[in-house]
This record gives structure tokens, C-alpha cells and sequence, in this order.
């Protein structure tokens, strides 16, 4: 049995390892689709020996079939945003507390204390629809900052420029979490001078705007909020992980995360740290669905397990965190 401790205790490399191939072998063995889908490479775990070996489930599954490597129900399901008529992907999720234990120790690890922090939000187009993972993240994560001034603000961007000024002036640290359009129309609205504030972007124009490249974008936020950089979250409905940005688009996981870079002319073989190709993400929170998931997001991976996002396969169907055409 494969504990939570287990998880998010990781503290090594190969660590990192033999929990991963644990549970892969838990999962080819209780999650019916993934079990399906390794048979159907010829993979089982007699031959799946080391990380590479591991067969990654192309994400397009959460649209099509239950994803579970449990008999538990449900206590949750996060559905992903998308345009009308679309099939949307469904992540069923049987135990919440995974999911809480991960964005909580991932912000610690990358920022402290949430208590530190006033977490204001901007996300109107997550925030108009139900099931969205990336809310219920941010909105255990205001209650956590256990400041009354902490919350959302849906399309009133004089209440929030207002609000952001007064906490600026007493000289309070301020996280501001917004979809990439919304902090466009914010900046737009009015221009700041920031010295105690992080932008955080989750990625996303959801029709609203064109999509423009990240660095273009980037300088255009960092201007119009005046600050040096500008902090992204990589993350998606079928996952229980985030991956994080401090500045410049570079994304670096939590101990429990990782990410290989599939070559994507052959699905199965890797390419080189600093080559482009598809990422494949390993999110062992995801122990009750599944951890190895391929997704249409195209990246580089570096040295020191860094990565940057790059852009996606398909641009048809866009949905998730983090939707930018870079």
C-alpha cells in the first residue's frame, strides 16, 4: 500500500524512482483503462524496470472513460473548461484530501507560509462555471491566508485596483491569481507600481483576446503592473499537481512531480534536455486515478529538472490552466 506520507515525503532522486514504479504497479493493476492500455504496448510490470519504461495514458482518456485505480466513489469531480458542445475531460476524484495535501505543501515549498500572503483572485471565467479544480484550489487557499481582505474578484476591477493600492500602501505581500485576459483588462483599467505584489497568471484568453506570445505577454503584465516578473502555475483538471513559475516561463515541480519530454514523431522514446517535444507528466498525487498522464502540451526540459512550455499539438481544443499559443 502506497501512503500519502509516501508521497510527499519524497526525498531523493531514487526515492523518487522506487515510489514511482510502486505505483505503477499499483495502478496497471487497479485501474482498468491504464491496465488496458499498458497491455495493449506490450507493458506490464515485468517489463517496465525503470522511469522510461512506464507507459504515459494520452490525456484525451479523462474525456472518454473513468479514470479511477480505486473502487471508492467520488467525493469530488473536476471538469475542465471548454467551449460549448465540446466534450469536456472528467477528473473523479476519490479522495479530496490528495488534492489539498498537494497545492498546500507545493505553495509552501515555492512560497512559505500561505499566512504570509493576501491571496486576491481574479478569474471570472473559472469562476462562472462549476467544477473547476483551479477554484477550489484558490479558494481553500484564501481561507488558508486567514485575512479578510482575501477573496475573489469576478469582473469589478475597481473594487479589486482599490483594494490592491490600500494593501500595497500598508506594505502587505499580495498574491493576485488571474486568468491572462482578466489581468489584461486590469492593467487596461489602471497601471500600478508594485513592490510587495506577485502576479500570478494560470494561462488563458478563452476567446476574449488573441493569443500572443509569452514573452510579449509577460513584458505587457510586468509593465502594467510594475513589476520585474511575472509567476505562472502549470496545472490541468486531470491532474492533483502544480508546477510552478517564478519568472521568465521557466516551471520547476514539487518533489512528488516530474516531467519527461516525449519525442513526437515516436510516442514511446525521449528526446534531450533542451530539445522540443510532448510533456509527459508524472503526478504521483494522482495515485487513485492515474499518474502518468501524456499530455498535447509541448515543452523543453533542462538540467536541473526545469522545464518551459511551449505551446500544444492541437489548438482546437484548448482547455485547462495555462492555454497560451507561445
Amino acid at each position: 500500500m502506497i501512503s500519502q506520507e509516501d508521497i510527499f515525503s519524497i526525498a531523493s532522486k531514487k526515492e523518487f524512482e522506487k515510489i514511482t514504479l510502486k505505483v505503477f504497479r499499483f495502478q496497471y493493476e487497479n485501474n482498468k483503462v491504464y491496465h488496458s492500455f499498458c497491455n495493449y504496448l506490450g507493458k506490464s510490470p515485468s517489463n517496465v524496470k525503470q522511469i522510461p519504461d512506464i507507459p504515459f495514458l494520452p490525456i484525451q482518456f479523462f474525456k472518454s472513460d473513468k479514470i479511477v485505480s480505486t473502487i471508492d466513489e467520488p467525493k469530488v469531480i473536476f471538469t475542465s473548461s471548454g467551449t460549448t458542445g465540446m466534450i469536456k475531460s472528467k477528473h473523479f476524484v476519490t479522495d479530496i484530501s490528495l488534492y489539498e495535501n498537494s497545492y498546500n505543501k507545493a505553495f509552501a515549498q515555492f512560497y512559505g507560509n500561505i499566512e504570509n500572503y493576501y491571496v486576491l483572485a481574479l478569474l471570472p471565467s473559472y469562476l462562472e462555471r462549476d467544477g473547476s479544480s483551479l477554484i477550489y484550489m484558490v479558494e481553500d487557499l484564501i481561507t488558508r491566508s486567514n485575512h479578510q481582505d482575501s477573496g475573489f474578484y469576478l469582473n469589478d476591477l475597481e473594487q479589486l485596483s482599490n483594494k490592491i493600492i490600500e494593501l500595497e500602501n500598508e506594505g502587505q505581500n499580495i498574491i493576485l491569481i488571474g486568468v491572462t485576459y482578466a489581468l489584461l483588462d486590469l492593467i487596461e483599467y489602471k497601471k500600478f507600481q508594485l513592490k510587495n505584489t506577485i502576479i500570478m497568471e494560470t494561462g488563458g484568453m478563452k476567446g476574449k483576446r488573441k493569443e500572443i506570445i509569452r514573452e510579449e505577454l509577460h513584458q505587457t503584465l510586468c509593465d502594467g503592473f510594475g513589476v520585474t516578473a511575472i509567476h505562472s502555475e502549470y496545472g490541468m483538471t486531470e491532474l492533483l499537481s502544480q508546477a510552478y513559475s517564478l519568472g521568465n516561463g521557466i516551471f520547476e515541480c514539487p518533489i512528488w512531480m516530474d516531467v519527461l519530454i516525449r519525442d513526437t514523431e515516436d510516442a514511446l522514446n525521449y528526446v534531450e534536455n533542451g530539445k522540443t517535444g510532448g510533456i509527459n507528466v508524472i503526478d504521483l498525487a494522482n495515485i487513485n486515478s492515474c499518474s502518468f498522464i501524456a499530455t498535447q502540451d509541448l515543452g523543453k526540459k533542462y538540467e536541473n529538472k526545469t522545464f518551459e512550455v511551449l505551446g500544444r499539438f492541437d489548438n482546437s481544443d484548448i482547455r485547462g490552466c495555462n492555454l497560451m499559443v507561445y
